[in-house]
């Protein structure tokens, strides 16, 4: 007898073209055509149709058993675009549901499962009204936009307890997991210093005027919690990212996946010292409010992890606009999205090259089909990237950004989670929330 959880058993052995191809609109887009029974299909909304919340609900429909059910967004412009962009593949748009609301689509009982790919602001909410909604969740990264958000989401799954996955699809991906059984093995001698880093092309923004709200757009709701501005081009859509009000800059964008490896590595889950340097130093008149440039030094027992970024910059460390380093006593090894290798340190009398190992896999694909066969086995021990997982190196990369933006050298208290630092922890280890928002007691 067939059960909901039997039509990911084959999942594994589904193969295909990118999917974040797929996404943006390469012609390799497909529809899973399948031909499950309707007890056996999960019914997915989605909520934020930009960016990876549209490449996510891609990837669901690549997989067995998957229907897109509801759609949400402020922008009826985006929503146009993607009910466009189904029928164009000859998708059946009439049975999807659309919403403006996203409480709306959480109180549709058809739902199992919700894609949160909103801005970093909205992250929190979204997800603790969707546990309680008794929706399974995945959520893009950082999963949270402060300490006090990353702690709430966390005590929200455990009690409500639904299955939730962090949108890191690296910890899907085969090498990165070979790279880590590889530090584990002790072979590189002792690591002293993981430097962690990335060097964006992305340029400083220029400053633009205020504008009318577009038409379509619900301005207000989109800014939710956070206070009341005029509408800007420059914090909206993809940009929202480089405003404190909305997201934590390249340190909460990459930061999230990178220092996870380099945790992962270590085995650690959070240091006891955070110190940092940056700023607007490509140009000082630039839009944006978080550094274009940002060095963090955090402190462990016996080793040190470095988050080194900058803006407009591309000619990064060993050759690598971004990447992870574990630089041990026998040789270092780099690991990013395109392989790993072990470069061997010359004064070493063991000697240890690896040539580089290249990715072969997809990791959204892969991050998905995980998610998927929880959501049916209900054993949250097997998801690749927990909320726990992706709430602990989201608390990491809040460190670093409040370690700039106080200018101290912190130290963390493990047992209280939180700094030493009644003042520093007053001002920034929550979101201030505005417009009659407010988390949750849980």
């Amino acid at each position: 007898m067939s059960t909901r959880r039997d039509f990911l058993q084959n999942a594994g052995l589904l193969t295909g073209g990118s999917v974040l191809a797929s996404a943006l609109g390469n012609e390799s887009f497909a529809y899973f055509k399948n031909s499950v029974m309707p007890s056996d299909r999960v019914n997915i909304g989605v909520i934020g149709l930009n960016g990876m919340g549209w490449a996510n609900a891609a990837t669901a429909m690549r997989l067995p058993g998957v229907v897109i059910a509801a759609l949400c967004d402020i922008d009826t412009t985006v929503i146009d675009g993607r009910i466009a962009e189904l029928k164009s593949k000859n998708i059946d748009t009439s049975k999807i549901a659309i919403y403006s609301d996203y409480r709306k689509l959480l109180e549709n009982k058809d739902v199992d499962v919700v894609i949160i790919g909103t801005p970093d602001h909205w992250h929190a909410l979204q997800m603790i009204h969707a546990c309680q909604a008794g929706k399974d969740i995945y959520v893009e990264k950082p999963v949270g936009n402060s300490i006090v958000e990353c702690n709430a989401m966390v005590a929200a799954q455990e009690k409500y307890g639904r299955a939730v996955q962090a949108g890191q699809w690296q910890r899907s991906q085969q090498h990165f997991g070979d790279a880590v059984n590889f530090v584990h093995t002790g072979k590189l001698g002792t690591i002293r210093n993981v430097k962690v880093w990335c060097y964006s092309q992305s340029s400083p923004m220029q400053p633009k005027a205020d504008a009318p709200i577009p038409a379509g757009v619900d301005y207000k709701t989109w800014l939710g919690p956070a206070q009341l501005r005029p509408y800007n081009r420059n914090r909206f859509h993809y940009s929202f990212r480089w405003f404190w009000d909305y997201a934590g800059g390249l340190m909460t964008d990459w930061g999230v996946h990178l220092l996870d490896y380099a945790l992962l590595g270590m085995k650690e889950t959070a240091p006891n010292t955070i110190s940092a340097v940056g700023g607007k130093y490509a140009d000082p008149r630039a839009a944006s409010e978080t550094p274009d440039m940002l060095n963090v030094l955090y402190g462990f027992d016996k080793f040190s992890v470095s988050w080194e970024q900058t803006m407009g910059i591309t000619n990064g460390n060993y050759g690598r606009d971004h990447g992870v380093a574990f630089q041990g006593d026998n040789g270092t090894l780099v690991l990013n999205r395109e392989g790993w290798e072990v470069i061997e340190e010359s004064r070493s009398a063991n000697k240890i090259i690896v040539p580089l190992k290249r990715s072969v896999d997809n990791g959204v694909e892969k991050h998905w089909i995980n998610f998927l066969e929880v959501v049916k086995s209900r054993d949250f021990s097997k998801l690749h990237c927990s909320i726990q997982e992706g709430a602990k190196v989201a608390t990491i990369c809040q460190m670093g950004n409040i370690a700039h933006r106080s200018g101290k050298q912190l130290q963390w208290d493990h047992a209280k989670k939180q700094f030493t630092d009644a003042a520093v922890n007053a001002k920034y280890l929550s979101a201030v929330y505005h417009n009659g928002y407010s988390i949750p007691k849980i």
